[in-house]
């Protein structure tokens, strides 16, 4: 697939997968006979799991290192399962802050509310 497809099946945008491909974050893209890259189902994948990553706040240092590991094959599992759950925790903690906040936010928009109706 072309880049624009790629793109659009992983939510990135078209200069985002380039700085990917620039940073090492991507394995190396073929190029057809008319130059342009080819994107495998492989590479979509990944840069599903890349954007993810990143939206939810990853690094792109730990980004790279996870790359890294990934292309060092299976005997890495062990260090990749270990930065995703240290990133899902982070997860949770961010998540319970904002759970916290909306709650806050709501409280105020009600109070707002009765002072208006009142």
């Amino acid at each position: 697939m072309k880049i624009a497809e790629a793109a659009d099946r992983s939510g990135l945008s078209i200069d985002t997968i380039r700085f990917y491909e620039r940073s090492g974050l991507l394995p190396p893209i073929a190029r057809g006979a008319d130059g342009m890259r080819r994107f495998s189902p492989e590479t979509a994948d990944w840069l599903r799991l890349l954007a993810s990553l990143r939206e939810t706040g990853m690094e792109l240092r730990a980004m790279r290192r996870f790359a890294e590991l990934y292309r060092q094959g299976d005997a890495t599992i062990p260090e990749r399962r270990r930065m995703l759950q240290e990133h899902a925790a982070n997860l949770e903690l961010r998540r319970a802050a904002l759970d916290r906040c909306a709650a806050l936010l709501a409280h105020k928009l009600q109070r707002y509310s009765e002072i208006e109706g009142g």
